[in-house]
């Protein structure tokens, strides 16, 4: 933040110190030009004085205008204060417009409907105003350009297109004199006729460019270029709408994309987050705002929206089974509720769930829930005494022996609480054997133990692939 703010403050400086210049060139320039147009009687040079006149006093609206543009935001401005400059610029394309009707009226007159001869006398005076305005303008010129692109300032590409405009009227001027020495009467009046045509073209540019900077109108290509990028961000569905608009040296927008709606909130988090640092790289001008909205995606699953639906309810859910019976789908899951709520309580909770599961997927949808007791409360607990943890870990060892599927049971915890013993066990399996098969052998062991070990309120088995035994018995030989 600290350096966004310096740099902020060092392109206003930038901005300001780049006006006055433009403001100082503009007026001796200006001086010069009347007073070696009055002298001389060149219809043309007056104009192009006039025309500095103008330029200088566009100028200074341009010195305040980026003074003003700088100012940070506030309660009735929430977008900051970027655009004065374009109004800036936009007045100075009224005054463009004004000078070079006014000229070709003075040109078209004194070439049609004056018949006193145009004497023009030019001089010294009038050649070395116009060489110097013409060196000064190419230099104004492509140093503003270059602090107008560096700083993304209307109002200094404003000026930058004044000089450039100037430039080519100054030579314009120069070459109606050189003719008119040559005997080429009306050589002036026809440079004052390119004068006018310049400056109106550039009143044109100007006013094209500042109009559309009012409007809001998208920088050309930067919203197709934007929305490759963000199509690139994995997670992201579909970009549903993406405005952009310039503000200053700024480019402010709004973009909208959509994302599967079982995604976790974490995971949208980063897809936003993985987003604005893909703008940020190509666009560091850039800031855009990034909603994203959850939709249903076409290749969700049916039990991806019965999770959905559950989640939405905040239900815990698990054991889902899908069936296809006779063309309709049966739905059976099992419902984790407090085991203390009255049992009418919770076949209404269970009903809502099944009425939404309907409304995910179709009336026509069967769906049968178990209710299954979930114990909320944290339970105090401590060790049991080490002959107790000692029989029951023989227990499982023994139970486990039974069968060659669950091997090596170790980690055994019995804790006591004052509902009864909990116990906590780790054993290894066959890597290659399912999630459903290992879960039916781990459950087998935790009920037997359930039987033979009274007091056992609750058994944790955790099976672990019997390949981390087997390497960590290889990383031992070795």
């Amino acid at each position: 933040m600290i350096a966004d703010a310096s740099n902020a403050s060092e392109t206003s400086k930038l901005k300001s110190r780049a006006a006055l210049a433009s403001i100082a060139a503009s007026a001796a320039l200006t001086i010069g030009k009347l007073v070696a147009g009055l002298l001389s009687g060149s219809l043309a040079l007056i104009s192009e004085a006039l025309h500095g006149l103008l330029d200088t006093g566009a100028t200074i609206l341009t010195w305040f205008a980026v003074r003003a543009a700088d100012r940070p935001a506030d309660d009735e401005h929430h977008y900051g204060h970027a655009k004065i400059e374009a109004v800036a610029a936009l007045a100075e394309t009224g005054l463009l417009i004004v000078l070079a009707l006014g000229v070709l009226f003075e040109a078209s007159r004194r070439l049609l409907g004056d018949s006193s001869p145009n004497v023009v006398n030019a001089n010294w005076l009038t050649y070395s105003v116009l060489v110097v305005s013409i060196i000064v303008d190419l230099v104004r010129w492509r140093s503003l350009e270059k602090i107008a692109k560096q700083t993304k300032s209307d109002a200094l590409a404003a000026d930058a297109l004044h000089f450039s405009s100037d430039l080519v009227a100054s030579s314009l001027v120069l070459l109606g004199l050189l003719a008119t020495d040559y005997g080429f009467q009306q050589g002036d009046t026809l440079a004052a006729f390119g004068v006018s045509l310049f400056i109106g073209v550039a009143g044109w540019r100007l006013g094209r460019r500042t109009i559309d900077t009012l409007v809001d109108k998208a920088p050309d290509g930067m919203s197709q270029h934007m929305r490759d990028i963000v199509a690139a961000v994995p997670g992201v569905a579909e970009i549903e709408d993406l405005r952009l608009r310039a503000a200053g040296p700024r480019i402010i927008g709004e973009l909208i994309v959509s994302v599967s709606r079982t995604l976790p909130v974490e995971r949208i988090m980063e897809i936003k987050d993985q987003i604005a640092a893909a703008i940020t790289q190509d666009f560091p001008d850039a800031y855009v705002t990034v909603t994203a909205n959850t939709r249903t995606l076409d290749d969700e699953s049916v039990l991806e929206r019965v999770l959905m639906a559950a989640a939405r309810k905040r239900l815990p859910i698990h054991h889902v089974t899908i069936q296809e019976v006779e063309g309709v789908k049966s739905i059976g899951l099992d419902l984790e509720l407090d085991g203390r709520m009255p049992h009418g309580e919770a076949h209404d909770i269970a009903s809502a769930l099944e009425a939404a599961i309907r409304d995910e997927l179709g009336s026509d949808i069967e769906v049968d829930t178990h209710l299954e007791p979930m114990e909320i409360a944290e339970l105090s607990g401590r060790d049991a005494p080490a002959d107790v943890t000692a029989k029951i870990a023989g227990t499982l060892t023994s139970i486990a022996a039974e069968s060659s599927d669950v091997q090596d049971v170790h980690s055994v915890r019995v804790r006591e609480t004052p509902a009864g013993l909990v116990v906590n066990y780790h054993c290894r399996v066959d890597p290659a054997r399912t999630v459903e098969r290992v879960h039916l052998d781990v459950d087998r062991i935790d009920r037997r133990l359930q039987g033979e070990a009274p007091g056992v309120i609750r058994v944790i088995g955790h099976a672990e692939p019997l390949r981390e035994q087997l390497a960590l018995k290889a990383e031992l030989k070795a």
